[in-house]
């Protein structure tokens, strides 16, 4: 008895020392951030660009968001009651989108289908649909459809690809 007694307490002893301080219950740094499989897109490519749009509305992070968006942007929208069209810059267009993403509890962009797309080596201009749900709370949920017309410039240093001009086409 004292003997099994003493092999149960070894084999426990040897368990904790082989696991050390393992907490089971936490996970494992996730060191494939940043290669390959990683969610973010590294901004070489347009749809690498409309990927992190994407990701920077769904996880309302204005960190990944303001890397796309050039130092020279400017966005355009209609305001219909008054027959104008307001534009704003890359400082206001940062403001405005961190308000939006701390005030909705959750944001849902898909991208449709490109409607335009003329593509040189450093210029482009997409026209694409978009469907963007604002849920606000669960009781306020705004639905928003339309078009972006986007102009992209790519940096011939890093590669990467930046919004420098967005028109607004949408139903809100």
């Amino acid at each position: 008895m004292k003997r099994n007694l003493k092999l149960t307490i070894s084999f426990f002893i040897s368990l904790i020392f082989i696991n050390g301080c393992t907490n089971p219950f936490a996970p494992k740094f996730d060191e494939t951030i940043g290669n390959q499989s990683s969610t973010i897109s590294d901004l070489k490519t347009i749809d690498g660009v409309f990927q992190n749009f994407q990701y920077s509305y769904t996880f309302r992070d204005t960190t990944i968001y303001g890397e796309f968006i050039s130092q020279d942007f400017v966005f355009t929208y209609r305001d219909y009651e008054n027959e104008i069209d307001v534009s704003w810059g890359r400082e206001e267009e940062m403001r405005t989108t961190y308000g939006l993403f701390q005030n909705s509890q959750r944001l849902d962009l898909i991208w449709n289908n490109i409607v335009i797309s003329n593509i040189d080596s450093l210029n482009a201009n997409i026209v694409r649909g978009f469907n963007l749900t604002v849920t606000l709370n669960p009781t306020d949920i705004i639905r928003v459809d339309g078009r972006v017309d986007l102009s992209l410039k790519k940096n011939p240093s890093t590669g990467k690809w930046q919004i420098n001009r967005w028109i607004d086409r949408s139903n809100f």
